[in-house]
């Protein structure tokens, strides 16, 4: 997501930073770049509008014009301004008892598991979700919302089957609530491919009973304009006190997320960025801007990193590297870590200046599925071969190869580099300088390229 809108935005700063010396047609150039980029990229117009309107505003004071590096404080500005839209800082949800949260949006836009990923986030937290089912015209929503509950491992209350009174299912809900001890119900509702009145009328009636404390609108934030209609509309019906984005991971432009809470007024309070059940990130404004204008986010990629990797399991794989044991039942626990953080260019695209290391690194070297490949050609290794690399001659490359589906050359291409891997990490010299390459985006490029055997390609 916002790929094009940073590549667009990287340029143009780039060529502003250049500049020896900012003149007001200088900045008025580089504005008038930046609203093409923001446009392009489906942000509202008036809020296109409007951004550039301030940004230029704080540009063109005579500390920015004659300041040693102007370039770099108009790209503050805009920081600044890009976090302001985004809604200035994260707003936690109002889980006060009772504490009721209604999920409004449209069909296809990812409510349904949004409403499981949100209850298996509350759970990590230390309360008791229970997931309502309150769309009664699809029993394949229904059905789908149980077996995600089933999932997270989350209660999940469905109607009686042909039941039709959703303030019905609410009441009984909130009865099974009180009599489980659930401590936050989460009402997954009806949608509709476009608003109607009779969805509308609806929702209105179930947040009349309800009273939610929070009111999430799900939206897609590839939609482009339609979302800015979509929030606004739902906006006015029921009174939205925040949104989801989901889909955030997608190459799609993404301009309506900076538009949607420019447009509402009410906050973007978690990000979908992947289809897994532990891919809902609390949205921070500070972070995204962050990573729109190619700076990473770094805190995220921490926590991310947190939640996922066993500390232990961690600093005993690190130990082993130091002390020159690493063998391929090391490897194989490495890639399963790998596996559990999501996407390759999701979590590295967290990483300050990625959208240029991803251009200079090979083809298909983010490719989820060659993961997969090297697992299989591993596991197809008997337990002393795994310990013992060095062991792995022609006849046993060629058994590895038939047990994995895979070939002799890919085989030897593995036993190649993982052998290129453990020379390097069993020189300290070597070792340091990846680690301390890790500083940079040069570094990091070169870091993972020999990662894969000092030859530009992953060992997987």
């Amino acid at each position: 997501m916002f790929s094009a809108l940073s590549d667009n935005l990287d340029k143009t700063f780039r060529n502003l930073r250049g500049v020896g010396k900012i003149s007001d047609k200088n900045i008025t150039d580089a504005l008038r770049e930046i609203r093409i980029a923001l446009l392009e990229a489906d942000v509202e117009f008036g809020v296109a509008k409007e951004l550039i309107a301030r940004v230029k505003e704080a540009s063109m004071g005579e500390d920015v014009l004659k300041s040693i590096k102007p370039g770099e404080m108009i790209v503050k500005f805009f920081h600044d301004e890009l976090t302001r839209v985004l809604g200035g800082d994260n707003v936690p949800l109002d889980l006060n008892p009772p504490a009721r949260i209604l999920m409004v949006g449209l069909n296809g836009a990812g409510k349904t598991t949004t409403s499981a990923k949100l209850a298996r986030r509350l759970k990590k937290e230390g309360r008791r979700p229970l997931l309502v089912a309150c769309d009664l015209y699809r029993p394949a929503a229904i059905e789908q919302l149980q077996t995600l509950a089933k999932q997270a491992d989350v209660p999940c209350f469905a109607p009686e089957k042909g039941e039709s009174d959703v303030i019905k299912v609410a009441r009984d809900a909130i009865a099974f609530g009180e009599s489980s001890g659930a401590t936050v119900l989460i009402f997954d509702t009806a949608g509709r491919q476009e608003i109607d009145e009779r969805l509308i009328e609806e929702l209105k009636k179930l947040n009349a009973f309800l009273k939610p404390k929070e009111t999430l609108l799900v939206a897609d934030a590839a939609t482009g304009q339609q979302a800015v209609s979509v929030a606004t509309h739902f906006n006015d019906a029921v009174g939205i006190t925040g949104i989801v984005l989901t889909k955030l991971d997608g190459d799609a432009r993404g301009g309506a997320a900076l538009s949607m809470r420019e447009v509402t007024g009410k906050p973007i309070k978690y990000a979908g960025e992947g289809e897994k059940l532990d891919q809902l990130m609390e949205f921070h404004p500070s972070r995204m801007a962050d990573r729109i204008l190619g700076m990473g986010d770094i805190v995220s990629m921490v926590e991310n990193v947190a939640e996922a990797v066993n500390e232990e399991d961690a600093m005993r794989s690190m130990k082993r590297m130091q002390e020159g044991k690493f063998d391929f039942n090391d490897f194989l626990d490495q890639m399963r870590m790998i596996q559990k953080l999501g996407p390759l260019e999701g979590l590295l695209g967290l990483m300050p200046g990625f959208s240029k290391i991803k251009k200079q690194l090979p083809a298909g070297a983010l490719d989820n599925s060659k993961i997969k490949r090297t697992e299989a050609i591993v596991l197809s290794m008997t337990p002393y071969e795994r310990s013992r690399p060095e062991i792995i001659k022609a006849s046993r490359r060629q058994r590895i190869a038939a047990g994995s589906g895979t070939s002799i050359m890919q085989v030897n291409q593995l036993i190649k580099q993982f052998g290129e891997m453990r020379k390097m990490m069993r020189s300290p010299g070597k070792m340091k300088n990846m680690m301390k390459s890790m500083g940079g985006p040069r570094g990091m490029s070169d870091m993972m390229k020999g990662l894969g055997g000092m030859g530009g390609k992953f060992p997987f």
